[in-house]
């Protein structure tokens, strides 16, 4: 088998092409950083984030103060943990439906004497509107009560689904029971199949 240095020319850049698709179809960001803050590869959603956080800055490749901020602790841990492998979390709230996950983690590449920060950006309102489409499938929801169900999964009071679909609050926990009801379904249907 061949390893990456001998692959044959087309070959690597065939791979290099399907890991850059990959990346780019990512809905999380990925932004790779140097130890010093520069940025080595960002993914579209990356761009976007770091876009958002740094609205009012000049530059948008700098990276925002509050993803900087775990990285350094992911930078000055490294001294406690050396050689194991290390997460570092925090959440970035910006607004109402507004809050990033941010996740920073060693990468070492070619030059063990380089190494680089990868961190995962995730929009968690955007997460939490595709679990609740993947819901709405699971349960085969109706057009509707998909709506519904986006809403109330984004945090959205019974109020607020009412106001924003044009529907009474009654029409709304009707809604809400008849979901709960498929899910139940789909439940008691999974624990049968696996007892």
């Amino acid at each position: 088998m061949l390893n990456q240095l001998e692959q044959p020319q087309p070959f690597a850049q065939a791979n290099d092409l399907l890991l850059q698709g990959v990346l780019e179809g990512l809905t999380d960001g990925i932004l790779i950083l140097s130890d010093r803050g520069e940025w080595i590869y960002h993914n579209y959603y990356a761009y976007r984030i770091c876009q958002q956080l740094n609205e009012g800055s000049s530059s948008v490749s700098t990276v925002p103060e509050a993803i900087w901020q775990t990285c350094k602790a992911l930078i000055e841990s490294r001294e406690v943990y050396n050689n194991q492998p290390v997460v570092i979390e925090s959440e970035i709230a910006t607004g109402q439906s507004s809050v990033y996950r941010i996740r920073v983690r060693w990468l070492t590449l070619d030059e063990p004497q380089r190494p680089y920060l990868a961190v995962l950006l995730e929009d968690r309102w955007q997460s939490s509107q595709n679990q609740a489409l993947a819901e709405a499938l699971l349960y085969n929801l109706s057009q509707r009560q998909t709506e519904v169900w986006l809403l109330r999964r984004a945090g959205l009071s019974y109020q607020q689904i009412a106001i924003d679909l044009y529907i009474t609050v009654h029409t709304v926990k009707s809604h809400l029971k008849d979901i709960r009801m498929k899910q139940r379904m789909v439940l008691d249907r999974d624990e049968q199949a696996h007892a």
